[in-house]
């Protein structure tokens, strides 16, 4: 079990370097061909909306035919992805660049939660010692993938400064193929397989837990993304900042945000039963995630403020901790609230609300940022904030782990 945790874990963590890389690459690459904050976002729509459909159809395959083969699928479309990329031609007109790049994304996107999905339900199959295990296997798996994607967008801005975008895709895809066949070879095919829905209804027929979660999800992840995708790195760039010191920030944020998420266990008190002490936590952490950007909303309208690029990265730093506690308590309670016969499905379910988020956060970022700045993305995080906080006071605290996971 343990062998097969630290497989998938580290297939993961490759597929994730990659997916970091590609995001600043093709952010950077397009903004300097001079593309507009909405453009920009316009890029990622299908990236987010296509995540939402594979996370669900990615829970139902790996339910019925097994992890390893949803990993190698997901690998396989993100190779086809980069190289769909490397053979964009400069001469192309903006219209057709731009449908090249959104469909290239839009595979990329699939490619991303069908391995994500994956991935998570392969640890509900290989956690067998209770919810101390899981919540430690799910924090460190999240938080060391974060940190992961992190260093992605440092590489992502390196690459595109030492041998340029399309050279870059090539590397990736090299990459990629090392770990897809590593994954043949070492996982056992059968590694999650389970009972799958036999109809649509029981696909949707979801837990009231699994259900408010993913409500919730929607919202803390639009939170993040209206800022964090296109509105903090233009707005970096636009106050001076270089292209490898925008990526630098944004690769030391999501590497202390993963350290964080990995130590998150230490942080909340457990509970015998995996949900009496765990779910009050999220909603402490929830306020606490909300007060940040309210604070800096505010900070930012104040007349005659010196540095207003170092008082964002400074505040958004501090809106790391709680929010890298909180999704790490929302990956574990998926987990926890999750039916043993059907994890996986439960968990494509979760993410593909996690996916609507993201593409939520992602929209509004272009639209509130050519707005009102970067003060009217802070807003939106803080509203969004605001109702997953009022959701997480509905997740129950008498569903989920089975007797023979509630031993710590």
């Amino acid at each position: 079990m343990v062998r097969n945790y630290l497989i998938v874990t580290a297939s993961y963590w490759g597929f994730t370097l990659v997916d970091g890389a590609l995001r600043m690459l093709v952010l950077f690459h397009f903004f300097r061909l001079g593309y507009t904050p909405f453009t920009l976002a316009f890029l990622f729509l299908l990236y987010e909306a296509a995540g939402i459909a594979a996370n669900l159809a990615g829970g139902y395959f790996a339910s019925r035919f097994g992890t390893p083969r949803m990993l190698a699928v997901g690998q396989m479309l993100q190779i086809a992805s980069l190289l769909m990329l490397s053979a964009l031609d400069p001469g192309w007109g903006a219209a057709a660049s731009v449908a090249w790049v959104v469909i290239a994304q839009g595979i990329a996107g699939v490619a991303k939660d069908l391995t994500k999905t994956a991935s998570k339900s392969a640890i509900k199959a290989t956690s067998a010692e209770g919810s101390g295990q899981l919540f430690r296997w799910v924090a460190w798996f999240t938080g060391s993938k974060n940190a992961m994607k992190g260093i992605g967008f440092f590489v992502g801005g390196l690459l595109l400064d030492l041998v340029g975008f399309t050279h870059s895709l090539w590397m990736m895809a090299a990459l990629l193929g090392a770990i897809f066949v590593a994954g043949l070879l070492l996982l056992p095919a059968r590694l999650g397989k389970a009972k799958s829905s036999k109809t649509i209804r029981e696909l949707f027929g979801k837990s009231r837990g699994v259900n408010l979660l993913a409500a919730a999800r929607i919202f803390m992840f639009g939170a993040r993304d209206v800022w964090f995708v296109v509105g903090l790195p233009v707005f970096l760039y636009a106050n001076g900042w270089r292209f490898l010191e925008v990526g630098g920030f944004l690769a030391a944020w999501t590497i202390a945000y993963g350290g964080v998420q990995a130590i998150a266990p230490t942080l909340v008190s457990r509970s015998p039963d995996g949900l009496s002490r765990e779910v009050p936590a999220a909603r402490v952490w929830a306020a606490v995630l909300a007060a940040v950007p309210i604070a800096l909303a505010v900070i930012m309208q104040v007349a005659n403020v010196g540095r207003p690029d170092l008082i964002l990265v400074t505040g958004l730093a501090l809106f790391g901790l709680p929010f890298a506690v909180n999704s790490s308590l929302h990956s574990y309670l998926i987990l926890a609230y999750a039916g043993s016969e059907k994890a996986a499905e439960d968990v494509g379910f979760y993410y593909a609300a996690n996916a609507a988020g993201r593409l939520l956060g992602i929209t509004l970022s272009g639209v509130l940022y050519q707005m009102a700045g970067i003060t009217g993305c802070l807003v939106g995080s803080a509203i969004m904030l605001l109702l997953c906080w009022l959701i997480s006071f509905l997740l129950p605290i008498n569903q989920g782990l089975s007797p023979a996971h509630v031993r710590s």
